[in-house]
């Protein structure tokens, strides 16, 4: 397993996974730790967005640098990447990673898990039922998923 954290220079092959989900500035758990340690065994490239500089006084403008350069990283990954894994911590917004959901959903490759108890479950359930996205119950269910088809 490789892993390929933001803004690092992308890699991609014949299995790639981008961690798409929640990460609302930390205050989601550090689920892409452990699908990164339970996937250590793997033949995978892991495509995670949770940078380890990042820092929350970025002003999320266009014409800051490193938030620019952050959000073009997370869509050029998702774009190439063969499997986009997408978790939604139930105590959270994730608005961006509801957007993802949005711009990837045609693409067949998200499998999601978005637990009960996040406040737009049933949003999430009909795009994922509309488009075909499998669905999942919970984070380990995820990495099974994962495991099973990377």
């Amino acid at each position: 397993m490789r892993e390929i954290k933001a803004p690092n220079k992308l890699i991609f092959n014949n299995k790639s996974i981008f961690l798409a989900g929640s990460i609302e500035m930390g205050r989601a758990i550090d689920w892409q730790t452990q699908v990164v340690n339970a996937l250590k065994n793997e033949k995978v490239t892991i495509l995670n967005p949770r940078r380890d500089d990042w820092d929350s006084s970025w002003e999320q403008i266009i014409g800051n640098k490193q938030f620019r350069e952050q959000v073009e990283w997370e869509l050029e990954a998702q774009e190439k990447a063969n499997k986009i894994a997408m978790y939604i911590d139930p105590e959270t917004k994730s608005p961006i990673t509801l957007l993802e959901l949005g711009l990837f959903a045609h693409t067949g490759k998200i499998v999601v898990c978005c637990p009960n108890g996040f406040y737009r479950k049933g949003n999430v359930d009909i795009v994922c039922y509309r488009y075909g996205i499998r669905q999942v119950n919970s984070l380990e269910e995820l990495v099974g998923e994962l495991k099973n088809n990377s």
